[in-house]
């Protein structure tokens, strides 16, 4: 690996999310600190969409850190649950035992137990990942789920972070009222050039370098058109071409090891 040869403490551009290589700028940090004061101080659905591999996990992971103490979560990463499977699984997140209840005793003793938490003082809420894939059913059921609450607060907060199908889904004419009860919209971008200059440089800074610009001007356009502006093909692109400057004993990224790092690609 290329991690001594850089000085490097850890993989600057590993695949899976990991919140200290969270990048604030292309508007991501102010999307951050949107998003977390909807979660806390408003009462509807929030959905966050973005193409596949614009950092809606890691934005997701992010907001989990960010909420304060009094917030229980409820992160579901398996889109694919059934509208009763999805049940359980908040249930089971909020220790209730609902493994032999039917959906209406479910709903039921989960509003019960929504009304315990709120009046101790927590806020309770529902992040889901890959919510496009999610079946008709089960946004159906989020719908009802969002229909929890007391005289004059809502006792369930939900976040959907999805792709652009996601949209799609909720355009259809059976979604409407869910889509009524979405008061909040955050839509990823993807990066342009600049950010994914300061974006690379971040990355690298937060994994422990601290030498010289290691991706020239040349190689962060040639990035920036493979990649679309889409972080997950910058970080495989980037670590590729690291791995061919380590090979050569170099300690700069220049066009030829893009193209190579695009071809491996």
């Amino acid at each position: 690996m290329y991690l001594d040869h850089f000085g490097l403490a850890e993989a600057p551009f590993r695949i899976t999310p990991h919140t200290d290589f969270f990048f604030a700028g292309a508007n991501r940090g102010a999307t951050l600190e949107a998003l977390l004061y909807a979660v806390t101080h408003d009462e509807g659905i929030v959905k966050v969409s973005g193409e596949v591999g614009s950092g809606k996990t890691m934005l997701c992971r992010k907001l989990l850190e960010r909420l304060p103490p009094n917030v229980i979560s409820v992160f579901l990463a398996n889109p694919t649950l059934s509208r009763e499977e999805i049940l359980y699984a908040i249930a089971a997140e909020l220790q209730l035992n609902l493994s032999d209840a039917r959906p209406a005793a479910m709903l039921r003793a989960l509003q019960e137990r929504l009304i315990a938490l709120y009046a101790e003082g927590h806020q309770v809420v529902v992040l889901i990942d890959e919510a496009h894939a999610m079946p008709p059913q089960t946004l159906e059921e989020i719908r009802l789920l969002s229909n929890l609450e007391t005289q004059r607060h809502k006792l369930l907060q939900i976040v959907l972070f999805g792709q652009p199908e996601l949209d799609e889904n909720l355009n259809q004419p059976r979604m409407r009222q869910l889509k009524e009860r979405i008061t909040h919209h955050f839509l990823l971008e993807p990066l342009v050039r600049s950010d994914i200059a300061d974006y690379l440089c971040h990355r690298l800074r937060a994994a422990g370098y601290r030498g010289p610009e290691v991706f020239g001007a040349a190689a962060v356009k040639q990035i920036a058109r493979a990649s679309l502006g889409l972080t997950r093909r910058i970080n495989i692109l980037a670590d590729k071409a690291l791995l061919a400057v380590f090979a050569e004993n170099s300690y700069q990224v220049e066009t030829q090891h893009i193209k190579a790092a695009i071809r491996d690609s």
